[in-house]
């Protein structure tokens, strides 16, 4: 059986992350965890913040910080609320870690030695307000290819293109606003990303038919623009710095000017993506400590070094945004470790165990807030903080997952959050739930009912939710949450339109035998809807798990269909527990709105 590597992005330490960053690559990330592990695979979900960079050090010295103080306190934070929404990490690492850093030297060292990274002087923007040499995405100005005036010197948001600084038009400094900048000579080191084109050519075509379009569609639209080679050094204090490396010579016999190099530090879209091995080695780290053991190098190694992993498979879950460094940038990295260019042209195994790329890469798009950007400045959106202190997180967890952006960009407004959650998660989920338990208590002792058998009602009823179930299995495992949630919907539906019809309430007056059968197989969905909606809405789950006494997480259903309703033996005793979802009013929403930010505010950031 495939065991399941699982990591989605890295959310960036600076600021409380909004739904958006739920949308785009962790909840989705943890619905599949849920579900891989319920199916009895062994799986690993790893997350981590990413800690290094410019915005880092700016944040940090905003609050009087140093750099590593900042980033301890925030990645509780980041933790803590991750937790609270039910983001099942097997470990949630930091980029700025021990491990982190010996293992981006190690990979840099050895791209070096293979001829994949040289030394180049590169011409930067320097602050002469800041006294500073600006990193790429602290200069701002406009793109030459949309006319976005907001774009980055490293990437433009608006349409995707990568940039230089010296591209943007009217170039400033987002530090002080400053456009009293100039150019001046650094040395740099450079991955040689020319040189993967081909074999990266063939690799993202080869996943045409496992990948979704978008993540394609952007992978290609770098390598047919032309694949440039990238600078992967910067002038910080804050990361992985590059003079501690033991450099050996490149194949032409050259050695990195370590004065050159001195006080640099590896870029953060080098050292991030390494990160998720690295938050594997600090989790086995972690739980020897925990044992009062020595860590074993074999125990995380299993999940990323060939051939101990070639049973597993590795899946990724970002946004749109990150989709090039997963699928070009950090390929380059594994690919240029694992592997030698020779002076034919021919690509060779290179003498080290090859370290595991990503077999599947979900990506998706943005979701907004009516129509505009989540803002923490100008405080419009929901962020994960907020949206904590207003609702319970399974609300929050399912529309979102019914809504997941896969296809095309999505938008969060409270009307439609108010009107599906009341109508999936209170009138279908809650009610169905609430009437058959409460009905059991009141004429059935509050046990599972015996007696009787089951009538053609009976069987379309496991007919259908054999079927439903399936389509559900299917769609999860195809990484399809727009779909999963709606067929789990519709089982939810199944077991309402089942009451609707068995009305045991009333056959209870003339035909109490009938009445028990209903009953018994009302419990049974109600028992199976707890592990079919686990991960999904695991909060919740777990509550109408208790309710028919049944164990937490349960293991995901048979689809052999055999016993599939009549799990629950006769006898046992059921609650009816508190009321599961509360209806959202109209005066929560109008409060919200005013809060948060309405449909105006969102149009006018558009």
């Amino acid at each position: 059986m495939s065991r399941i590597l699982i990591t989605s992005a890295l959310p960036y330490i600076n600021g409380i992350k909004h739904l958006g960053t739920l949308a785009g690559s962790m909840l989705p990330a943890d619905v599949y965890a849920r579900f891989q592990r319920s199916r009895g695979r062994e799986t690993l979900y790893i997350c981590a913040t990413d800690e290094h960079g410019t915005p880092t050090e700016l944040a940090a010295a905003e609050k009087g910080q140093d750099p590593a103080t900042f980033c301890a306190e925030q990645h509780r934070i980041q933790h803590d609320l991750g937790r609270a929404f039910g983001l099942s990490w097997d470990h949630f690492g930091r980029s700025s870690s021990p491990q982190n850093h010996r293992l981006t030297q190690r990979f840099a060292q050895t791209l070096w030695e293979a001829g994949f990274i040289e030394e180049r002087v590169t011409q930067q923007v320097y602050s002469n307000a800041d006294r500073r040499f600006l990193p790429d995405r602290y200069v701002i100005g406009t793109c030459p290819h949309c006319g976005y005036d907001a774009a980055r010197g490293d990437q433009c948001e608006n349409c995707t293109r990568v940039l230089d600084p010296a591209d943007l038009l009217k170039p400033r400094s987002a530090v002080s606003g400053s456009e009293d900048i100039e150019i001046r000579g650094s040395k740099h080191l450079f991955l040689r990303q020319s040189l993967f084109a081909g074999k990266l050519r063939t690799w993202i075509e080869g996943k045409r038919a496992q990948w979704p379009h978008l993540v394609t569609s952007i992978a290609l639209k770098w390598l047919d623009e032309g694949l440039q080679d990238r600078g992967i050094t910067r002038d910080l204090e804050w990361g992985v710095p590059v003079n501690a490396m033991d450099w050996g010579p490149n194949p032409e016999g050259q050695l990195p000017d370590a004065a050159g190099l001195a006080g640099k530090v590896f870029y953060v879209w080098f050292d991030a993506p390494i990160e998720y091995i690295a938050a594997t080695w600090e989790w086995v780290t972690s739980r020897a400590k925990e044992a009062g053991r020595d860590p074993d190098d074999a125990e995380w190694e299993r999940w990323w070094r060939l051939p101990q992993a070639s049973d597993v498979t590795y899946v990724e879950f970002m946004g749109k945004d990150n989709v090039p460094f997963h699928t070009v940038g950090f390929p380059c990295t594994l690919i240029g470790v694992n592997e030698r260019l020779e002076a034919d042209g021919a690509w060779r195994p290179s003498e080290n165990a090859p370290w595991k790329l990503v077999d599947q890469l979900k990506g998706f798009n943005w979701l907004d807030y009516y129509g505009g950007k989540f803002s923490t400045s100008q405080q419009r959106g929901v962020f994960m903080d907020h949206a904590l202190e207003l609702l319970p997180a399974d609300y929050w967890r399912w529309w979102i997952t019914a809504n997941t952006p896969e296809t095309s960009d999505a938008t969060f407004t409270w009307e439609q959050f108010r009107d599906q959650v009341n109508a999936d998660l209170a009138d279908v989920l809650g009610n169905f739930v609430n009437r058959i338990l409460k009905f059991t208590e009141s004429r059935f002792d509050g046990a599972v009912p015996d007696g009787g058998s089951p009538g053609p009602l009976e069987e379309k009823l496991e007919a259908d939710v054999l079927a439903k179930l399936r389509e559900l299995t299917g769609h999860i495992e195809d990484r399809e949450f727009r779909k999963s949630a709606t067929a789990l919907r519709q089982l939810w539906v199944l077991g309402n339109q089942y009451l609707t019809e068995a009305a045991p309430w009333t056959a209870m007056k003339t035909d109490p035998v009938r009445a028990a059968v209903a009953v018994r197989y009302g419990l049974n969905l109600v028992a199976l809807f707890a592990k079919v909606s686990e991960p999904f809405i695991p909060f919740t789950a777990e509550k109408i798990a208790l309710a028919v006494g049944e164990g937490f997480p349960g293991r995901w259903p048979d689809l052999d269909g055999l016993h599939l309703l009549r799990t629950l033996e006769p006898g046992r005793k059921v609650a009816a527990p508190e009321v599961l979802f509360r209806k959202i009013e109209e005066t929560q929403v109008a409060d919200w709105r005013e809060r948060f930010g309405g449909p105006e505010q969102g149009a006018e950031s558009a």
